[in-house]
């Protein structure tokens, strides 16, 4: 079959197309066919080295993928050949909290990831696809969705009327600004560009922010809730924006720490921002295969569609990357590997 690999930290230009042997699924195990890959931030720290944890030798990158079982190996039971399914970024993290032992293995890092024509995991490394979605679409999913989910519903148990502030708008938060229109919620979306906050207002933001005129976007933030605060903070900067992001929230409210596009471990924190509105500092890192399956259902429901910046062809895979890494993109970046 045709794969990608990468060596973490050789950079964009290091992706190789391979061919790779096809193997039969063991037990438990289910192979897929995968037609469709969506990249994520943490795809370039990977290319660039910059990530959490990689394996150090060639490995198959993205942990987004989207396919079809044609093959089911000895005594797995989840699923049959034809059915419609997505990866689990953790293939190990089934429910409950975080772990060493769970969530210890991420697809496209520490283990071989989906940029292939097919994959072969064990059968709880996948996940039903929504009903109502293509391909294309149901792969933008498992990595930013289910952030957003965790973030919003899990640990700051949103409820509809409150308001969560969205810094930027890739995949995450926008994924954040769909499913938080669908359950009710009030969003502020910052980001420097005006024509992207137009689409923003567009897709259900109820207020807009460019945090490149508007430099205090804090301040801004206390203005349109009458001084209270946002209720949650979906901080994606990191060292640039966390200070901002706790000024923005409210007495008990809730930042979620889920990047770092600014850098990771240059911010300099006040224990007084914490403490004195007993407010909450949380990292969230993706989630169980549950929590995916808890927001499928919901999106099922609200039969919402992502929304797609651009989809690139399975030999563009280096353009793909260069477009998310120019930061330019509006939503998630797909590879369509049938393309």
């Amino acid at each position: 079959m045709q794969a990608y690999q990468i060596v973490p930290g050789r950079g964009i230009a290091g992706l190789e197309r391979v061919r790779l042997d096809s193997r039969e699924p063991g037990p438990g195990e289910v192979r897929v066919r995968v037609h469709a890959v969506s990249l994520n931030y943490r795809d370039l720290m990977i290319a660039q080295g910059r990530y959490l944890k990689t394996s150090g030798r060639p490995v198959v990158p993205a942990s987004d993928g989207a396919g079809k079982v044609v093959a089911v190996g000895p005594g797995a039971e989840r699923f049959r050949v034809g059915d419609r399914v997505l990866t689990s970024f953790f293939p190990r993290w089934i429910d409950g909290h975080p772990t060493l032992a769970n969530s210890g293995v991420t697809l496209g890092a520490s283990s071989d990831g989906v940029l292939g024509e097919e994959i072969v995991l064990h059968e709880d490394a996948f996940v039903p696809m929504p009903s109502h979605l293509d391909f294309v679409e149901a792969s933008t999913l498992p990595c930013a969705a289910v952030t957003a989910w965790n973030a919003m519903f899990v640990a700051a148990d949103l409820k509809p009327g409150q308001t969560v502030l969205l810094q930027g708008t890739g995949g995450v938060s926008i994924w954040a600004l769909q499913l938080a229109r669908a359950a009710g919620l009030r969003a502020v979306v910052t980001s420097s560009s005006d024509a992207k906050l137009a689409r923003a207002r567009e897709l259900g933001a109820h207020a807009t922010i460019n945090y490149r005129t508007t430099v205090e976007w804090q301040e801004e933030a206390l203005r349109l809730t009458d001084g209270v605060g946002v209720d949650l903070v979906l901080d994606v900067g990191g060292d640039d924006t966390l200070t901002r992001s706790l000024a923005a929230v409210r007495h008990a409210g809730t930042v979620a720490v889920v990047g770092g596009l600014s850098g990771m471990g240059g911010a300099s924190l006040s224990p007084l921002a914490l403490i004195g509105g007993g407010k909450r500092l949380v990292g969230i890192y993706v989630g169980s295969r549950k929590s995916a399956e808890d927001l499928y259902r919901f999106v099922e429901t609200a039969r919402t569609r992502p929304v797609i910046d651009r989809v690139f062809a399975f030999g563009q895979v280096r353009e793909a990357y260069q477009h998310l890494a120019e930061g330019r993109h509006f939503g998630k970046v797909v590879i369509d590997v049938d393309a």
